[in-house]
């Protein structure tokens, strides 16, 4: 996938389109994206898989992001909502992680 197919894939990823979901499944197992990496966590509840991400990770946006998905997955919500507030900051265009802030602050909500 491509830079425009990948960020079209995980929007579409978001919205719950079937689709868009196997093929990040798909894609993580051979992509060097650390964002198909991350939503294909994310979309499996699956914590081990951040590691390959962090490998893939090459600049500080993406290992914000595979830092932001690591607190997430391990329920950390406050972690999650502060490092997710700094990361939309500089990078307001970051769908993932908007849709983890949206989910840990749902996910707080419900504990409570």
């Amino acid at each position: 996938m491509n830079e425009p197919g990948v960020d079209l894939t995980i929007r579409q990823a978001i919205g719950g389109d079937g689709e868009a979901i196997a093929r990040i499944r798909e894609h993580a197992l051979s992509t060097d994206d650390a964002r198909v990496i991350v939503m294909a966590a994310l979309l499996d509840d699956d914590l081990p898989q951040l590691v390959s991400a962090g490998v893939l990770a090459v600049n500080s946006r993406d290992r914000q992001i595979v830092e932001i998905a690591r607190a997430y997955l391990a329920g950390q919500s406050e972690l999650v909502d502060a490092l997710a507030r700094d990361h939309l900051v500089d990078h307001p265009d970051s769908l993932i992680v908007a849709w983890i802030a949206s989910n840990a602050a749902l996910r707080s909500s419900k504990k409570a």
